[in-house]
């Protein structure tokens, strides 16, 4: 797998302006709130709710704003329903992009994605058209504050798929299962933060886009769709 993706970009979104952090953790509770409703709100017997909480943590939300997101869950008798649909598309270069959201109103997500596509450049697919390009893989991201040859024979001991070296960070790749199991050897090694930490989908191979302004339209094509509020995550497979 190439050492160029999209994990750098995240490390440098980590000094987001307030404004924008704040809508990121307006998704993520969302997030939780889908996983904690109808729930005790205890992560320990919720796996989906454990792996939203470890996401939040990659993008330092606070502790007081997941437990708050997770009581409301809780506490919500009727509360909101949101569905989950995902798109799936195409942008300059035939770029694959896969968007997955959260909404209460189908009609207004759908016509949202999918002006975004044709305004910028690209197309909506059917469903599957891209999805077969990407796998559901655990990603942990950290500086290279720990010696990579200890972790990297810790990790792969306890199930990890891969650990990429860059210039100052280590990539970690796990299967869904083994995700806890080595983010906890990580932490035990002494790596207290992470510039991503959670169960996502990672592209199979990825495009490398030599002209810029072709690049920079696909980029503005990404970033418009993750600025929509229903869009929680958008998966591509641009070499960045």
């Amino acid at each position: 797998m190439s050492g160029h993706s999209k994990w750098a970009t995240i490390h440098r979104k980590k000094g987001l302006i307030d404004a924008e952090r704040g809508k990121i953790f307006q998704k993520l509770a969302k997030e939780i709130y889908v996983a904690a409703k109808g729930t005790n709100g205890d992560p320990d017997s919720n796996p989906s709710l454990r792996m939203v909480i470890e996401k939040c943590r990659s993008q330092n939300m606070p502790k007081d704003n997941i437990q708050k997101a997770i009581d409301k869950a809780v506490g919500a008798a009727g509360g909101e329903d949101f569905e989950s649909i995902r798109y799936e598309g195409y942008g300059p270069n035939g770029i694959a992009i896969m968007v997955d959201c959260l909404t209460d109103n189908r009609n207004r997500t759908a016509s949202l994605v999918r002006s975004s596509f044709t305004k910028r450049g690209g197309n909506l697919g059917t469903d599957g058209s891209v999805s077969y390009l990407f796998e559901r893989k655990g990603v942990i991201v950290t500086q290279k504050t720990v010696d990579e040859e200890e972790l990297m024979m810790a990790v792969l001991d306890n199930g990890a798929l891969d650990m990429i070296t860059n210039d100052d960070t280590y990539e970690i790749y796990t299967t869904p299962d083994t995700f806890l199991q080595v983010k906890k050897v990580v932490e035990e090694m002494g790596v207290t933060e992470f510039i991503t930490s959670e169960i996502t989908y990672v592209a199979s191979n990825l495009v490398e886009v030599e002209d810029e302004e072709v690049k920079s339209r696909i980029i503005a094509l990404i970033e418009t769709l993750e600025d929509i509020d229903d869009v929680q995550d958008v998966y591509h497979n641009l070499s960045e």
